[in-house]
């Protein structure tokens, strides 16, 4: 006959689980006691320091809102006076222009392009040293776009040209002369001119050539180019039927005139 297993505990197996549990809750509460007492610790350490933080964390936040707003405002204001200008110079209006252009101050694109407007009629007024300072200002300015740098340094060195050694106007602009520039071929044609007033022939045709060729060059700038390349000895014409027609030049009428007798 087989026996029951054995299910009962004995007294002394029945006390220690008891003791066990006992002991197991106990753990718990002075557990639960002991996070509760680091909690109030970090809050009476930390707490108000954390919220000063929090609190200027916020009023920070809040300026740069108002301080984006502010400059919104003000940009919108640049660009308003400036249209402004460009409308007063379109009328023929040039003081009222310029009186406009004056009163625009701080940074951005508007106030660099009512710089450059502003150099532009001094030097339409005869005030070439106005312009030149004006021109070279925003031809130092880091904060400006490249392509106006760039236009206020071609138009300084022009102005300066007399003034300045050849070697100088090729250093100025060597880098704006090269093909792919968006203003390769007006800084090109000064340069090559800089090269002939050193005697530099050779270069100056290759350069002359290669304003010639390049795409994008104002018609009265190849005619001129080509004229100099022709001189020094330079074929600038890679396509002879294009340039007649650029030039709007038939070239069988032309074959057709009766010579001059």
């Amino acid at each position: 006959m087989a026996r029951t297993p054995k299910t009962d505990l004995t007294r002394e197996e029945k006390k220690a689980r008891a003791d066990a549990a006992e002991q197991e809750a106990l753990l718990r509460e002075v557990d639960d006691a002991v996070r509760q007492g680091d909690f109030e610790s970090f809050a009476t350490s930390y707490g108000k320091p954390l919220l000063g933080v929090l609190i200027a964390g916020l009023a920070a936040f809040g300026g740069y809102l108002w301080w984006d707003n502010q400059n919104e405002q003000k940009m919108e204001a640049q660009s308003e006076a400036l249209v402004v200008a460009l409308d007063q110079l379109e009328a023929g209006n040039n003081a009222a222009a310029l009186e406009k252009l004056n009163s625009m101050e701080g940074e951005g694109t508007a106030v660099i392009s009512a710089k450059l407007l502003r150099a532009g009629l001094a030097s339409e007024a005869g005030n070439d040293a106005e312009a030149v300072k004006l021109f070279g200002e925003v031809a130092d300015d880091e904060s400006a776009p490249k392509v106006m740098r760039d236009m206020a340094l071609l138009r300084r060195v022009t102005l300066q040209y007399d003034d300045l050694e050849p070697a100088e106007v090729i250093a100025a602009l060597k880098p704006l002369a090269t093909p792919g520039e968006p203003l390769f071929a007006s800084a090109g044609e000064i340069v090559a001119h800089a090269y002939l007033a050193q005697g530099k022939r050779a270069e100056a045709g290759a350069l002359f050539g290669q304003i010639a060729r390049a795409e994008g060059t104002p018609e009265g700038t190849r005619s001129r180019v080509l004229n100099m390349a022709g001189i020094l000895g330079v074929d600038a014409v890679d396509d002879v039927e294009k340039l007649l027609d650029s030039q709007r030049i038939d070239p069988q009428a032309e074959a057709q005139q009766p010579a001059a007798e």
